[in-house]
């Protein structure tokens, strides 16, 4: 379309649904721009046909909400400022991509020495494991949008209080095993 010639993303777009019973959906674009935001300015306002809708195209606050790396999938950084090396998996937290998951995540894996033995999943087969989420360590996927962090995304405060309960919970459980170990 002619009025996004010269536009650059900085990011893949984000596409949120407005409700579950909704026909209609936002889509978040973030472009490449001067200090001075000529290019939006262009477009603010601005209509075009998507197959046979017509979208407007409003400004926004930059970083409306609190962003997910998808590096780590830790909330409130984005993958270019992401400290760790390597990738983490989405579903299980281990040390590789989700594509990779069944070729080297421990649960699929059989172990003989565990009681009961664990079987190998077969190939084809769903895993049939607990996912381990990265933030919380609760059974569901570090992206899913029945977690709580992905309902409060556009609250930073929510998520400061949150990873603050998370961090004092890994300190009094860390505590209790020195402590065990010392008697």
């Amino acid at each position: 379309m002619h009025i996004f010639n010269n536009v650059v993303l900085a990011l893949k777009p984000r596409i949120i649904k407005v409700s579950p019973k909704s026909d209609m959906a936002i889509i978040w674009i973030n472009i490449w721009d001067a200090q001075s935001g000529v290019k939006a300015k262009t477009l603010i306002n601005r209509r075009f046909n998507v197959s046979s809708f017509i979208a407007t195209i409003h400004g926004a606050n930059m970083n409306p909400g609190v962003p997910q790396c998808k590096n780590c999938w830790k909330w409130g950084h984005t993958q270019g400022v992401c400290r760790i090396q390597g990738a983490k998996c989405v579903k299980c937290n281990g040390f590789h991509q989700f594509i990779h998951y069944r070729q080297f995540a421990w649960c699929c894996k059989a172990n003989k020495k565990i009681s009961p033995p664990r079987l190998e999943t077969k190939k084809g087969e769903p895993c049939p494991h607990s996912f381990k989420c990265s933030n919380c360590k609760g059974n569901h996927q570090a992206d899913s949008i029945d977690y709580p962090f992905w309902k409060h995304r556009f609250n930073k405060k929510w998520h400061i209080k949150e990873y603050e309960k998370i961090q004092e919970h890994q300190k009094l459980s860390t505590h209790s095993v020195v402590n065990t170990n010392n008697l």
